[in-house]
């Protein structure tokens, strides 16, 4: 497989906003990042069925919905103040941080 050396400017626990399938305009916070295939799992985005084996006994089997990966091209991060916005970033001294586009406030 080849190694994949992309920064992103996404990260765990950021409340982002579907910008593009079946479930745009949806919003959520991220659960987990895969950083190889370039895809993050939204919580409550993307629920596909599932048919799950029963593994234990107090453990129920069946069809659960679970939250799927999207691309991460498909996500936008949400500001506080302004909605859905894109990232820039502000050196000051020795830090580094993540700012809204639209604003200026820190995300």
């Amino acid at each position: 497989m080849m190694e994949n050396n992309a920064k992103f400017k996404l990260r765990k626990d950021d409340l982002v906003q579907v910008i593009a399938g079946k479930d745009r305009g949806k919003q959520g916070k991220i659960v987990r990042i895969d950083r190889d295939k370039s895809r993050a799992i939204v919580a409550g985005v993307n629920m596909v069925k599932k048919a799950m084996r029963k593994r234990n006994q107090n453990d129920r089997g069946g069809i659960v919905e679970i939250e799927a990966p999207l691309q991460l091209s498909n996500l936008m991060i949400v500001c506080k103040k302004c909605g859905p916005t894109r990232i820039g970033y502000k050196i000051t001294g020795e830090d580094k941080a993540r700012v809204c586009r639209k604003c200026g406030e820190a995300l």
